[in-house]
């Protein structure tokens, strides 16, 4: 598996279908809350599987900080270190663009998943699309 920045249109389609299958069909939230206005300026990441998607995630700078949003990979794919591979692929490149810290809105599920990745909450728990979230922050060394 490889994660990869999405740099053509299909590759970005890619990412999307991923999302709607994990966030939309899964997860029941409305599909014009998960794609939004941010879509078209965000750096998007995908999970391939030789040439299959099976992950993805979003990254854009908000106030100076990394913000990483609609991390996702595919039920068969969980457990597999997959989501791992996604995160590590959007730290390397928020290093990259000198970024010093990260910040994200995690599903309270997924609470542990982050916090092994060194994120620690900086909220109270919150609801976005009528699922509980924290937000969490990580600085980048």
């Amino acid at each position: 598996m490889i994660v990869k920045v999405a740099e053509t249109e299909q590759e970005k389609q890619h990412a999307f279908a991923v999302r709607k299958k994990v966030f939309v069909e899964e997860q029941r939230v409305p599909e014009e809350e998960e794609l939004d206005q941010f879509d078209e300026t965000a750096t998007h990441f995908v999970l391939y599987d030789k040439n299959l998607p099976a992950g993805a995630g979003r990254f854009r700078v908000k106030d100076g900080k990394g913000k990483i949003e609609r991390v996702c990979v595919l039920s068969e794919y969980r457990g597999k270190n997959a989501g791992v591979m996604v995160m590590d692929a959007m730290e390397l490149f928020a290093r990259e663009q000198s970024v010093l810290s990260l910040i994200l809105n995690a599903q309270t599920h997924a609470l542990g998943f982050y916090e092994k990745l060194g994120y620690s909450v900086t909220s109270e728990e919150f609801l976005d699309a009528g699922i509980p979230h924290v937000t969490m922050e990580k600085i980048l060394s």
